[in-house]
């Protein structure tokens, strides 16, 4: 048994690597491309083209299976030009080494968050922040200023310091980095939420809808700091259950949220 498992291995280890290499290929495309504006072009075509294919070879329908194989050629190169912002976007991040880091947020992240939100919160500066997760929220930042630095507490609270060029809008973190500001989100449409939710929480309830990203919004006339997330807003932080909660959502420690129907919690106050 065990000489044939070798004799397996040594005869076909070169069929495994590339199962392998193209398997590593499909999972990061598929993390990369699913949150972008072309994936549902990406997704139709697909289900297009292997619903025709099965059509075709079940059916036995030459004229057609002749046109799809004929088509192949410059079906790749419409795939080109459709995902050329994209595909120059992954190679350049594959030149700078960034496309296999990790999205979770360090604790050191946290910390700059939670000392920068309560610090706005404390002079009644409004701001929004949108945290970055496994999905890429890349077209909301291509509607702000391109920043990409380091993050700091010094540098959010001058970007949402009244009168400034950017404080109007949202920020846009991923990887411990601010990506983008003055960005424009999704304004929610629901008919169920509190009538006393300003634009700003719409807006923060909008981007968790389209993603999975986690947005921190603090209230310009009350100083009150909330939370969405999967379309639903916590309000009513202190800073020791903030800074807990966001640890929850973006480090994953014990989050009932994330294997959780209905998303309750006891507290702060949950919106649904």
């Amino acid at each position: 048994m065990i000489n044939a498992i070798l004799e397996l291995l040594q005869n076909y280890w070169n069929a495994g690597i590339e199962i392998l290499l193209l398997a590593v290929a499909i999972y990061y495309g598929y993390l990369y491309f699913r949150g972008t504006r072309g994936a549902k072009v990406l997704t139709g075509l697909a289900i297009l083209f292997i619903t025709l294919t099965l059509v075709s070879q079940i059916l036995n329908l030459t004229v057609i299976s002749w046109l799809l194989r004929s088509l192949t050629a410059f079906l790749a190169i419409a795939l080109v030009v459709i995902f050329q912002p994209e595909l120059r976007r992954a190679l350049a991040e594959l030149g700078s080494s960034q496309l296999f880091s990790s999205a979770t947020q360090k604790k050191e992240t946290i910390d700059i968050i939670t000392e920068a939100v309560f610090e706005l919160a404390g002079r009644q500066i409004g701001a929004l922040l949108a945290i970055e997760r496994d999905t890429a929220i890349r077209s909301f930042a291509e509607s702000g200023v391109h920043i990409d630095c380091e993050m700091s507490q010094e540098l959010l609270i001058t970007i949402f310091f009244p009168k400034t060029p950017l404080h109007d809008g949202g920020v846009i973190i991923r990887n411990d980095r601010i990506i983008a500001a003055a960005c424009v989100f999704p304004v929610s449409q629901r008919e169920d939420l509190d009538r006393t939710l300003g634009l700003r929480h719409r807006a923060a309830l909008g981007v968790t809808e389209e993603s999975d990203a986690i947005a921190i919004v603090v209230s310009e006339e009350t100083g009150n700091i909330s939370i969405c997330h999967r379309g639903k807003i916590e309000r009513g932080f202190k800073p020791g259950q903030f800074e807990k909660r966001l640890s929850e959502l973006l480090l994953r420690e014990n989050d009932p949220s994330e294997n959780s129907e209905d998303n309750t919690l006891p507290e702060p106050h949950t919106t649904p």
